[in-house]
């Protein structure tokens, strides 16, 4: 079979397409988190370094935010954050992002309670295995390890 310089383009961008083909993404985020906070803007340059727009809200009742999305009861973190249909909670890794983006669950949520060191956002080297939970109703479920 002969082929043509267009087709072996064409081809070419096939394949380039499929090795870097991961879950979009929402363009748009909105972080809730206390003013003072660092590591929550931190975590805000992450995403929009993954091309997310983040808009930071930091003049909100922040418990309220978190008992409004049904964050289970003790896993809350710094800040929350509504990205398309979902609310991440603390300082989830973009492997857990692009895999929730990429199943798109029946959940409300995913999250990673507390501020573990290593994670997006947080300083210094990772000190333990990361255990990533789903929310719904607020009732958590294992969502993954990391």
């Amino acid at each position: 079979m002969k082929r043509t310089p267009s087709s072996l383009l064409f081809s070419a961008s096939l394949l380039l397409g499929a090795g870097t083909a991961h879950a979009a993404l929402p363009a748009e985020a909105t972080l809730y988190k206390n003013p003072q906070c660092g590591c929550c803007d931190e975590y805000a340059r992450h995403l929009e370094e993954h091309g997310v727009e983040v808009t930071i809200v930091d003049d909100v009742e922040l418990g309220k935010v978190k008992q409004d999305a049904g964050l289970p009861y003790g896993l809350g973190s710094c800040h929350t954050i509504e990205m398309g249909e979902y609310v991440i909670e603390g300082h989830v890794p973009m492997e857990a992002l692009e895999r929730l983006f990429e199943e798109r669950p029946d959940t409300d949520g995913i999250g990673l309670a507390g501020m573990p060191i290593g994670t997006p956002g947080m300083p210094g080297p990772k000190q333990e295995a990361w255990n990533v939970y789903q929310f719904r109703d607020g009732e958590p479920q294992p969502f993954m390890t990391l």
